[in-house]
C-alpha cells in the first residue's frame, strides 16, 4: 500500500498524553511565577533556537537526495514532530496559566497554593512540601501538585491542625507543624 494513504505513528502521542498531568475540568492552570518563567523560557528556546536548527538539518539532508534511507532526514523529521508537539503543549498550558504569587499570601497560617508546609506523622517524622502547579510538581524535592490528594487535604488547614488523607499505602494522619509563604525557585 502507498505510504500516502497510511498514517504513520510512532506512539509518541499516546505517551505524551499519559505523561502529561491533566487538570480538573473547568479549572485554571495555577502556577507559580518561577514555574511560569520556566515554561515560557522552554517555549522560547524551542521556537527560536531548537526548531530552526533542526529545520536547517532536515533541509540539508533533503538536498542530499534519496530520503528513504537518509538517517539525518528521518530522525530530523521525527525530532521536528516532537518539538512541534511540545510547542503546542506549552502554548496551551501558558494560555490556561494563572500565575499565583505565594508572597501575596503574607503572614497567613492557613494553607493555600504556594505554601511551604511542614507536617509531622504519628512517629514525629517531619516532612516539608510546597504546593505548586501540576507542571511544576516534583515529589522527589517535596513539590506537590495542588490537585494531589495530600495537597487537597492540606488546603485551608491551619498550623496546628491534624489532617487525614488517602495515600497510596492507605489512610495517613498528619499534624501541620508550620506554614510559610516565600519565593519559590
Amino acid at each position: 500500500m502507498n505510504k500516502a494513504f497510511v498514517r504513520e505513528s510512532d506512539g509518541d502521542d499516546e505517551e505524551e498524553l499519559q505523561a502529561t498531568p491533566s487538570l480538573p475540568a473547568g479549572t485554571r492552570n495555577y502556577i507559580t511565577p518561577a514555574g511560569h518563567a520556566r515554561l515560557r523560557d522552554e517555549l522560547e528556546e524551542l521556537v527560536k533556537r531548537e526548531r530552526p536548527r533542526i529545520v536547517d538539518i532536515v533541509a540539508w539532508a533533503a538536498s542530499n537526495g534519496d530520503r528513504s534511507e537518509n538517517g539525518d532526514y528521518i530522525y530530523g523529521k521525527r525530532r521536528l514532530r516532537e518539538i512541534d508537539r511540545r510547542i503546542r503543549f506549552l502554548t496551551k498550558r501558558l494560555e490556561l496559566a494563572e500565575v499565583v504569587d505565594p508572597l501575596r499570601q503574607g503572614d497567613n497560617d492557613q494553607v493555600f497554593f504556594g505554601a511551604r508546609v511542614t507536617v509531622a506523622d504519628s512517629d514525629g517524622n517531619e516532612s516539608t512540601y510546597i504546593i505548586v502547579g501540576v507542571d511544576e510538581a516534583d515529589a522527589a524535592v517535596g513539590r506537590i501538585s495542588w490537585i494531589s490528594p495530600l495537597a487537597r487535604a492540606l488546603i485551608k488547614a491551619r498550623c496546628g491542625d491534624a489532617i487525614r488523607f488517602q495515600s497510596p499505602v492507605g489512610p495517613r494522619d498528619l499534624d501541620i507543624v508550620e506554614v510559610r509563604y516565600e519565593t519559590i525557585d
